[in-house]
């Protein structure tokens, strides 16, 4: 196995509330043995994080839904990285996303199709949440299950708009994102573990 991986978590956050849920995926991918957490706000794109996402071996995304679509600050990083994109930087790495809306729906799958496209334009393989619908999916579910809100390819959170950041998102909703981090985090370790060994025999 490789001795460390990095997992970056890339991620706007406009009162806070997406910020915890950016937590704590890194604090999921971080709980992995051989594997470390970046945070990485995009709100300020400067050289330290196109270092930091280029030295990554998983990208996770992140932002707030507004208005059925990721934040303006997101979709300005998202544009800002055509330079990589044009040659393919991140071709090969992890990538996963995550967000959060007022609304229990808000069209947050809308924004998780988005970037997961963002992703595959940069040639990244997405991992998905990896957890069956929870909460009221059937009678038994509660609103501590992971994945209440039944997302597939991405975490989702809802966050009452009359709440702030310290009372929201749900503890069910943080667990949720730190078993996406933790689910990217071990796929990256078992990939980069791949790597290696398919060097040997070639």
């Amino acid at each position: 196995m490789p001795e460390s991986i990095t997992v970056a978590v890339a991620f706007h956050s406009g009162y806070g509330h997406t910020a915890r849920q950016a937590r704590a995926v890194a604090a999921g991918a971080g709980s992995v043995p051989g594997a470390q957490a970046e945070l990485c706000d995009v709100a300020v794109v400067n050289d330290r994080l196109w270092e930091t996402l280029a030295a990554a071996d998983a990208i996770v995304f992140g932002t707030p839904t507004y208005m059925g679509s990721q934040s303006a600050v997101f979709q300005a990083f998202a544009e800002a990285s055509a330079p990589i994109w044009m040659e393919q930087g991140w071709a090969g790495k992890l990538a996963a996303g995550f967000t959060n809306s007022a609304g229990v729906n808000g069209d947050k799958l809308n924004v998780l199709v988005s970037l997961s496209v963002f992703a595959a334009q940069h040639g990244m393989n997405w991992v998905s949440l990896g957890l069956p619908p929870g909460g009221e999916y059937s009678t038994t579910g509660t609103p501590e299950d992971l994945n209440r809100l039944g997302g597939f390819l991405g975490a989702m959170a809802q966050s009452p708009s009359d709440l702030g950041p310290g009372d929201s998102p749900s503890g069910a909703d943080l667990r949720t994102a730190e078993h996406l981090g933790r689910r990217v985090a071990e796929t990256a370790l078992e990939q980069v573990a791949g790597r290696a060994a398919l060097a040997l025999v070639r």
